[in-house]
């Protein structure tokens, strides 16, 4: 799947090249190394966004003005540079323009960390996130659309708080209406049907997980249930008042059970955790089914903070012919494991085999 990575500037790495084995690789290395970057610029090669952060100039190493990232994914040489006019892309050493160009016979990506618990405890932003970085790998139209959505609810938003109620500034706020109507429909129509074609594996790896004690499901809940065009109108007034708008696929929810109750309520930590996981092993299988190939998983610092038992049931569920990226900041528990990949060691972004 991914061959070497080579980095510049990316990062507390000011040059990295790595050739990577084909079953995937295990970096050890103490907190704030550079291991987690070693994931997040996989990420960012092969879906053009990072799980950390969604300003990409953060990604630029001190006092730098820029970064490059290149790699083999799939038999086909990637790379991306941001710089002060933005993020460029090249495929094969050709310059390409748009992303569903260099999204072409590319890869999919599966990222499990251990803040993956927000999923279950945190905001519905992290979980809206969750669903669009699924969607965004099985639809390109869903990028497109999101992308669109966002642009024109900031400019419809900026319009409420500056509201004059002219003729003129009405006329905007229907143009921008327009856009979210037909993107917000899709988002939100292509959210409910992932959910649908997610849980089934969420819940088969809830029971993995748990040694068959815990069952899981998800309900989407949908912020326009009445269609965006009708939700627009409904919420106008309250819309005016508040200076934003207060419905749409940007307020919509995902909400969990356990063994029929709320996880979020009375489901343990464990649980959660358990949930959690699940939700990403459930996101994997359901990569695999719908695009015929296996995602590169990314597994940042997990195994170190399970318990036996569920280690070795994560480790049962992840498909044994995927390639699989590690990070780990000690191996007290690889021994009594049955994880077998070419450990690296990791230090101030220095990289070496051991």
């Amino acid at each position: 799947m991914l061959s070497n990575l080579r980095l510049q500037d990316f990062r507390c790495f000011k040059n990295l090249n790595l050739c990577v084995p084909e079953d995937g690789a295990l970096f050890i290395g103490d907190n704030a190394q550079g291991k987690t970057s070693i994931l997040e610029a996989i990420c960012l090669l092969i879906r053009l966004q990072s799980p950390r952060t969604n300003k990409t100039k953060m990604m630029v190493r001190s006092e730098q003005e820029g970064f490059g990232v290149s790699g083999e994914c799939w038999g086909v040489k990637r790379t991306v540079r941001f710089s002060r006019k933005g993020l460029s892309m090249q495929v094969d050493d050709e310059e390409v323009h748009r992303q569903n160009t260099y999204f072409e016979n590319g890869g999919l990506v599966v990222w499990m960390g251990n803040s993956d618990l927000d999923l279950v405890r945190g905001s519905g932003e992290v979980r809206r996130r969750y669903l669009d970085f699924v969607a965004s790998q099985l639809d390109y139209q869903y990028r497109v659309s999101l992308s669109r959505y966002r642009k024109a609810l900031k400019s419809r938003n900026l319009l409420l708080k500056n509201m004059r109620n002219t003729v003129g500034q009405r006329e905007q706020i229907d143009a921008f209406n327009s856009i979210l109507i037909v993107a917000g429909d899709y988002i939100t129509a292509f959210r409910a049907k992932l959910v649908e074609s997610i849980e089934p594996h969420v819940s088969k790896a809830q029971l993995t997980v748990s040694e068959q004690k815990e069952t899981a499901s998800i309900e989407f809940i949908s912020s326009a249930k009445e269609g965006m065009e009708e939700s627009l109108k409904l919420h106008f007034d309250k819309d005016c008042k508040r200076g934003q708008t207060t419905h749409g696929p940007h307020r919509d929810d995902l909400t969990f059970k356990i063994n029929n109750i709320s996880a979020v309520d009375f489901g343990s930590e464990g649980q959660q955790r358990t949930l959690a996981l699940a939700l990403k092993l459930g996101q994997g299988e359901l990569l695999r089914q719908k695009c015929n190939h296996l995602p590169i998983y990314l597994l940042d610092d997990i195994f170190g903070e399970l318990d036996y038992s569920r280690r070795n049931a994560v480790m049962e569920f992840l498909p044994s012919d995927a390639q699989m990226i590690v990070t780990t900041t000690h191996i007290d528990w690889l021994n009594d494991s049955n994880l077998k990949l070419k450990p690296f060691s990791i230090t101030n972004g220095e990289i070496a085999e051991n």
